[in-house]
């Protein structure tokens, strides 16, 4: 009875569909949100050859399976398929194997990815926190700048390794902090 009812709740749950790129990175699910074109499925490409794994391209159908909890997958016509500017369309699960794909993912930390602006405050510290609404839920968020230059699938593996210590309750922002602030009382 309790998997027909956990069944029939994922079913039945709300949803809806944005614009982004959702990856499984560390075991955390990163959703990667952005203008057209400022790089996140070249981004996914590169985490997926890190060994990471790939859940929607494009296309993110999120589901609101419980009052604290979004899970993401893709649209079954394009799933495990990347569309990349210059190459085209590509299947991920026959070029880079069964487990570079993963059908759904829970969303932990959304990733909005925008491109450089010079002058721009970006946060520098992470002692803010920031989060986007989905849903009525409010996931924790990042912004990374994009600029040439730039590897933002590493950036990514960090933010999202980071994260998972924030959730086991530490938080190196504040750790720099606290040692600051005790230097400037001696």
């Amino acid at each position: 009875m309790s998997d027909l009812i956990l069944s029939l709740s994922v079913s039945l749950a709300p949803m809806t569909t944005v614009h982004g790129v959702l990856v499984e990175v560390f075991g955390e699910g990163i959703l990667l949100m952005g203008e057209s074109g400022v790089g996140k499925s070249e981004t996914a490409i590169e985490l997926v050859k890190r060994g990471h794994r790939l859940v929607a391209d494009d296309a993110v159908e999120i589901k609101k399976v419980s009052r604290k909890t979004l899970v993401g997958s893709s649209p079954d016509i394009i799933r495990h398929f990347i569309e990349l500017r210059g190459i085209g369309v590509i299947d991920v699960k026959r070029i880079f194997g069964i487990g570079s794909v993963k059908d759904t993912e829970n969303i932990n930390l959304v990733i909005h990815l925008e491109p450089w602006q010079a002058g721009k405050h970006y946060d520098r510290l992470g002692l803010d926190t920031f989060t986007t609404d989905i849903m009525g839920l409010n996931i924790p968020s990042l912004t990374i700048p994009v600029k040439p230059g730039r590897n933002l699938a590493i950036i990514i593996e960090v933010a999202a390794m980071n994260h998972r210590q924030r959730k086991m309750g530490y938080n190196a922002a504040e750790e720099l902090n606290r040692r600051l602030m005790e230097n400037i009382e001696e």
